[in-house]
């Protein structure tokens, strides 16, 4: 403790990042309202606080470790403590606590609930906090700064200059702009996404995914395709590549996308607009229009914040066989509402729901021969793809820096597709092949967590998972199509789980946890299971155990390095052959990596992240389709993936940035299926050996709170396979597109023109569109030919 009533120097412990218990001699003591006259100009802000607790004759004490790592803002004037006290820790993460008529103690402050203004942006960046403040890793439960979190992540919050006028995206954009995150392209709301490599199938049928994605606590699913959710007011992405078995359990195999929702504003009436006009080349048109409305019920006490949406993307794809041109139109509806509320005493409670629902006039596969950009079939293959979620979160922060969070959640999933099958039967007449898949979950977790400073920081979670899937089919003529066999799987689970953070030293920490789950999956080949009638599947008892280290080299810098594990559960499905159905078993991965992190001080200069990992993936799932095309899950074999990522952004001076990022992987897999092929092939899908990013933009401000911002960004996605085997070798990938956007800011409006694949590139993405007649080797999916949009948005 800094006091001005004495003279003596001390420290707790050894550890040298306490705010320093200075010498401050003869100054009497001050009630913290009294004003003195104070001068700071130091570098960091433990110094700081140590010199006004001299010139204000206050007491100041901490435990917190980072303040020696915070640049301490330059302060004089004739201010009261409690009023410099403020100055000096805005924006720095950190807030004062009064004990005493003359005394304060320093604690990292919780989340904040600020209006934070609508609308993400097309080009990423890292969100920019406060000069000096800590990125905070929010999806590793334990609140870690990202510079010492000790494993693989992206945070993709802030979404870049000027992002209220630029388009809502979804996670498939996201996708497209980070090449860490690979996704299939069966078309928006139905497609499949990995995390660095660990991707098992481009189809979609029974099989747990690969990476898990959570709206603030609660899975957005189970199994099938990720419903590409429109994050329009969407605070921050983040991305934990994997595995997280630890603190996710099944199905993070891959790792865990995280999607924070801006909150609701306790004390301030808000709302924004944003909408646009979307013109393609050889397509046809499309808008966006989105909004946002924060309203406080009680002031500081409750409110409740809404958001709706609606867009439609054009169609681009002809069939001259049946006179139609622009056929594969999207449209998306949504909305969200969260209910808050502030009981005092560091109580929060906040109750939401979510829907969106995605309608496709018709698949987005082109054919060769027929067209870069046309195919020819005898009926419309349309597509839905509807979500709905029901969320409760309880929160408990105190003073000493314990967490409680208890988080309820309910989530139903639904797609149905239509693919036109005359061709893959060889009818003489019309046949239409239907597939709906119907996921329901309800999970339930609590956990009680301490954030790592000088002490152990910790974790202590249970976690409940109750999860039903259905797959029912149908074949036959158009509005005729009699049901075929399917099936339905339950997935009960119970895990508790635990992780603690042990600071060695200031600058070396060791992480250790595990996970213990109990789970079962039982199946029955029908939609609808009658008397209990369920076929007793696999039992899994598993520990997920985490090791990891991070060691802080430099101010700004540190490297980790870690081992995990995690798996998938297993269950029943649709089997190769006519009317069969089969049990699958669970698959496992572990992965070590190390890497590198270094983040910039101040607001120009270089940050950089990196590292290198191994996975050793056994027994790996994967939904396929059969020569004849008929759907079947089986476990292929075995897979080793290496992998080399990095990214970057250069500030060489305010307003201007040059990112980049890339990720190189080999993958080898091991199984009768992969022997089918040539050993060149023999890899998984939608990953190619080589992905990159790169990015210039410049920001600066005038006169009259303007502003103006540009920028160009470039990707390269090389050569992927469709999937592991002989009769999956088809090339898809292998093509640069490149992107720009030009914005005006004025007050609270803002106006871009933004465009994308300005090259007009017609590579082929995904080598898929209706499965039934893969057998051909003809279908391609084009990239979007050439777009521009002329936006809008304005809050207020």
């Amino acid at each position: 403790m800094a006091s001005g009533g004495s003279s003596r120097l001390s420290r707790l412990g050894l550890i040298r990042t306490f705010v320093a218990i200075a010498a401050c001699v003869g100054l009497p003591g001050h009630a913290t309202g009294q004003t003195a006259q104070i001068h700071i100009a130091v570098a960091t802000l433990d110094q700081a606080l140590t010199q006004l607790a001299r010139q204000t004759g206050t007491d100041i004490v901490s435990t917190e470790p980072g303040l020696r790592h915070v640049p301490a803002r330059r302060l004089s004037g004739r201010l009261a403590p409690a009023e410099a006290l403020r100055r000096l820790l805005k924006g720095t993460g950190y807030r004062a606590v009064p004990i005493d008529a003359r005394g304060f103690r320093i604690v990292r402050a919780p989340v904040p609930l600020p209006v934070v203004r609508a609308g993400p942006a097309r080009t990423l960046s890292r969100a920019a906090p406060a000069e000096g403040a800590d990125i905070i890793v929010t999806a590793s439960k334990q609140q870690s700064p990202l510079l010492r979190f000790p494993g693989s992540a992206i945070m993709l919050g802030g979404f870049a200059p000027g992002s209220r006028a630029l388009r809502p995206i979804d996670m498939d954009d996201l996708t497209r702009a980070t090449p860490v995150l690979q996704n299939t392209e069966l078309g928006v709301g139905r497609n499949k996404i990995f995390i660095r490599g660990v991707a098992d199938s481009s189809f979609n049928g029974a099989t747990q995914s690969t990476a898990n994605q959570y709206f603030d606590e609660v899975p957005l699913g189970f199994a099938g395709p990720e419903p590409s959710l429109n994050l329009y007011d969407m605070r921050s992405v983040e991305v934990l590549e994997g595995p997280q078995g630890t603190l996710y359990g099944a199905g993070a195999i891959g790792g865990i996308i995280r999607l924070t929702p801006n909150p609701v504003d306790l004390a301030r009436t808000g709302a924004a607009m944003t909408g646009g006009v979307t013109l393609t080349d050889d397509g046809a048109p499309g808008f966006d229009l989105a909004g946002m409305a924060n309203v406080p019920i009680a002031r500081d006490t409750a409110g409740l914040r809404v958001v709706g949406y609606r867009q439609r993307a054009g169609g681009y794809i002809d069939d001259p066989s049946r006179r139609l041109t622009s056929i594969n139109r999207t449209d998306t509806l949504g909305g969200r509402v969260t209910l808050a509320a502030d009981a005092g005493d560091g109580w929060t409670f906040e109750l939401g729901a979510l829907g969106q629902q995605i309608d496709a006039a018709d698949a987005q596969y082109a054919e060769a021969g027929a067209g870069s950009l046309q195919r020819r079939s005898q009926y419309a293959q349309p597509y839905t793809s509807t979500v709905k979620l029901v969320r409760g979160v309880v929160r408990k922060r105190w003073d000493s820096g314990l967490n409680l969070v208890s988080a309820t959640g309910y989530v139903d999933l639904k797609t149905d597709d239509t693919f036109d099958a005359t061709r893959a039967l060889g009818s003489v007449g019309p046949v239409l092949y239907r597939n709906v898949q119907t996921d329901t979950l309800f999970v339930q977790e609590t956990r009680l967590s301490r954030p790592a400073t000088t002490r152990v920081g910790w974790l202590l979670g249970v976690s409940y998972l109750n999860d039903s899937d259905v797959q029912s089919r149908a074949l036959g003529p158009p509005g005729q199509t009699a049901t075929i066999i399917g099936v339905t799987n339950r997935t009960e689970s119970l895990s508790g789980f635990g992780e603690a953070t042990w600071p060695v030293t200031p600058s070396f920490a060791l992480t250790a946890g595990a996970r213990l789950t109990t789970a079962r999956t039982d199946g029955e080949p029908s939609v609808r299971p009658r008397n209990n009638s369920f076929i007793h599947g696999r039992a899994t008892r598993r520990i997920d155990p985490t090791l990891a280290l991070s060691w802080l080299v430099a101010p700004r810098t540190a490297v980790f390095a870690k081992v995990q594990s995690g798996y998938r559960t297993g269950g029943l499905a649709v089997a190769s052959g006519v009317g069969r159905v089969a049990d699958y078993r669970s698959d496992s991965i572990i992965v070590g990596e190390a890497g590198i992190r270094r983040q910039r001080r101040g607001e120009t200069g270089l940050e950089v992240s990196g590292a290198i990992s191994y996975a050793r993936w056994r027994d790996i799932q994967a939904d396929l389709y059969s020569r004849r095309g008929q759907p079947y899950t089986a476990n292929i074999g075995n897979a080793g993936i290496t992998a080399i990522e990095a990214l970057g952004d250069w500030v060489p001076v305010r307003g201007l940035h040059a990112n980049f990022a890339f990720l190189y992987t080999y993958n080898l897999v091991d199984g009768a299926l992969a022997q089918l092929s040539k050993s060149a092939n023999r890899r998984l899908p939608e990953t190619p050996p080589f992905a990159g990013n790169a990015g210039l933009s410049y920001q600066w401000l005038r006169r009259g709170a303007q502003r103006f911002d540009v920028g160009v960004q470039g990707r390269y996605v090389g050569r992927s396979v469709l999937g592991t085997g002989d009769f999956l070798e088809l090339s898809q990938g292998q093509y640069a597109a490149v992107d720009s956007h030009v914005g005006w800011r004025w007050r609270n409006l803002d106006l871009t023109l933004s465009g994308e694949n300005l090259t007009n590139v017609r590579a082929n993405r995904f080598a898929l569109g209706n499965p039934l007649i893969l057998a051909t080797r003809a279908q391609t999916t084009p990239l979007r030919p050439r777009s521009i949009r002329i936006g809008a948005s304005v809050a207020w």
